[in-house]
């Protein structure tokens, strides 16, 4: 089943910065429709988490995302015709995996983001690892 980008970010992403012990003042966007919503917007202010946005039509303001946006639809949306929305997130997730964990990045030293996760033991981060790596 599809998840949505509020979805993803309240069930995975914002859960495993906290595990790391970060806390998220705000997230920047374009203006999506996921994250003007009105519930996104009361579910900030009720969390103290400040929504931003960029400028419309300045999609540089948001480079990191812009390019990885570029990447995702080049090595995979464009590069494959689907049958399913199964399919699409199946190649999705080994392509995440293989993009976060093996791929080298110019901007990281030619190192895999995942090279640069901490290492700490505190075993809800450990549990929050291995469920964004595999």
């Amino acid at each position: 089943m599809p998840v949505t980008a509020c979805e993803l970010l309240y069930e995975r992403v914002l859960p495993f910065y906290e595990a790391l012990g970060v806390s998220v003042a705000a997230i920047l966007s374009d203006y999506g429709p996921e994250l003007t919503a009105a519930t996104f917007i009361a579910w900030g202010r009720t969390n103290q988490v400040d929504a931003r946005f960029i400028q419309p039509g300045k999609p540089d303001q948001n480079a990191f995302i812009e390019r990885f946006n570029r990447t995702y639809r080049e090595e995979v949306l464009d590069a494959y015709v689907f049958a399913s929305i199964n399919e699409v997130q199946q190649l999705t997730d080994e392509w995440l995996r293989s993009y976060n964990e093996e791929r080298p990045h110019r901007a990281l030293g030619r190192r895999p983001p995942t090279y640069f996760l901490p290492r700490p033991s505190n075993p809800r981060v450990q549990e929050c690892r291995a469920y964004l790596t595999g």
